[in-house]
């Protein structure tokens, strides 16, 4: 399989079709090969339009949603960002690419280390993995230009949006009554305000499952 015609099919077919028309976003996933990414027997569909699961209950999203995620966060190349839910580094590799620093967050171990190994394979020296639980964050490097969620969550927490910097952008799937939206949090002093951007579907990331209602 030729990886690079299915990534130049994936930049015209799944991203510029569905309204991602900033050249950060396209040059950085037109230049990230996915297939590394995925376990071996997955490569022949690294690049399919639907999330992708990997194992160990990880998944690479769907290529169209991460490009609108990433558009609107507007991002700029001076930007730090949190990449939570990293999996095996795709999203933190695409990223590492677009700004100046990437702290990427897995609570998955055997995910931090195989992504640790694919961004060093790739040369990214800019975009660290750490390890901890996702709904909180990183709050030891905060604050963050942009924060990125990699799934959907049924609310943001309050802890995720105060890592934020003055002006900073928060973006994810938001999951709210069935329906997933994507959801962008800004930041000005003490004042968070929020958007919808357009409707996408996500599974829930890991550590963000809803808690049941007490039922007596």
């Amino acid at each position: 399989m030729d990886y690079s015609v299915a990534r130049i099919n994936m930049i015209q077919n799944q991203i510029r079709t569905n309204r991602v028309t900033d050249p950060l976003v396209i040059e950085a996933m037109a230049e990230v090969p996915r297939e590394v990414f995925v376990p071996k027997a997955f490569k022949g569909v690294a690049y399919v339009d639907e999330d992708l699961a990997i194992g160990g209950g990880r998944f690479l999203v769907e290529p169209m949603t991460m490009g609108r995620l990433l558009q609107a966060a507007s991002i700029q190349p001076s930007d730090i960002v949190l990449d939570i839910g990293c999996a095996t580094g795709y999203s933190a590799a695409v990223l590492a690419r677009m700004v100046n620093t990437v702290v990427a967050l897995e609570s998955n171990e055997e995910m931090v280390e195989k992504a640790t190994a694919n961004l060093s394979e790739l040369g990214l020296d800019n975009a660290v993995v750490v390890s901890g639980p996702l709904a909180e964050g990183y709050a030891k490097q905060a604050p963050y230009d942009v924060i990125v969620v990699n799934g959907a969550v049924p609310s943001i927490p309050d802890g995720l949006r105060t890592q934020l910097a003055d002006g900073g952008r928060l973006v994810a799937v938001v999951m709210e009554k069935g329906s997933g939206r994507v959801v962008v949090v800004e930041r000005r002093g003490d004042i968070f305000g929020r958007r919808v951007e357009l409707d996408a579907n996500s599974p829930i990331l890991d550590g963000f499952e809803p808690t049941p209602a007490f039922v007596f």
